[in-house]
């Protein structure tokens, strides 16, 4: 059966960020993903994860400025420090509150710099990384974006994602696969996921095009949900997507009493 983690950074939008996580239980969700804490009062979030009673699969760190159009900053030289501060405060956050793992995004193409070189600063730093991962046993995903939706982002293909795993050479650093990503710039979709899946920490989906519910565009969830049921992935999938419409009815496709676990079979598409 595959586990769903609900995005409250992406749909929940038409409530303050703090309901978001009791919206989700009241919807039938146990299990939660968010973008980063650190733009909140991080004492109030944990108090509302708290209250709701749900599990933290994953959150992000060292987002830096999304609306300027950043896109993490794990391979800027000159960021190094703040980089590594931002992760031993995740790694904090996350053991507080019980989460799975974290996520980073690694940073756009630098101008002027040697693909190689900021290459090298991403896995200087994934390996710097490594020890403390390891001492609170928390997995780190990196993640390849999508060259349309997210100009200049370094790793866009998962095969490149892969090479830096390789380079880094830490059992802490795990692929997070977004499906929506990858159909957009690779396809082949379940293909990859078979090839990779022991390499893959994470799961995210939407629809494309818009990036919206399953259902609604060209992927064929039921099949490659189904793929993953039957390669025996355990980890969780994240609904990562924007509700062409409300948030409820966005969650149509996966009835309420198997919003939990369910099997490709049990899903409206």
């Amino acid at each position: 059966m595959i586990r769903y983690a609900a995005n409250v950074s992406i749909a929940f939008k038409e409530y303050p960020f703090y309901e978001r996580f009791q919206r989700t239980a009241d919807l039938g969700f146990r299990a939660v993903e968010f973008m980063s804490p650190f733009a909140y009062d991080v004492d109030e979030v944990v108090r509302a994860i708290h209250s709701a009673g749900v599990q933290v699969v994953q959150f992000n760190i060292a987002d830096g400025n999304i609306g300027g159009g950043e896109r993490g900053f794990a391979s800027h030289p000159q960021r190094r420090q703040e980089w590594r501060d931002e992760m031993l405060r995740g790694i904090d956050l996350a053991v507080k509150l019980g989460a799975r793992q974290i996520n980073s995004l690694v940073g756009c193409v630098i101008p002027g710099m040697d693909r190689e070189l900021q290459i090298n600063y991403l896995v200087d730093n994934l390996q710097w990384a490594d020890q403390h991962l390891s001492a609170a046993k928390l997995p780190l995903m990196i993640e390849a974006l999508n060259l349309h939706d997210n100009p200049g982002y370094l790793l866009q293909y998962s095969r490149e994602v892969i090479d830096v795993m390789d380079r880094a050479e830490s059992e802490w650093v795990m692929f997070q696969y977004d499906v929506y990503h990858m159909q957009r710039v690779e396809g082949d979709l379940v293909r990859r996921i078979r090839e990779y899946l022991l390499r893959i920490g994470h799961i995210q989906i939407a629809d494309n095009p818009g990036r919206h519910q399953p259902g609604t565009g060209e992927i064929n969830y039921r099949f490659v949900l189904g793929a993953l049921e039957e390669a025996g992935y355990d980890r969780y999938v994240g609904l990562e997507y924007v509700p062409l419409t409300t948030t409820e009815a966005s969650f149509d496709w996966l009835p309420r009493d198997k919003r939990v676990a369910s099997t490709a079979a049990d899903l409206r598409l």
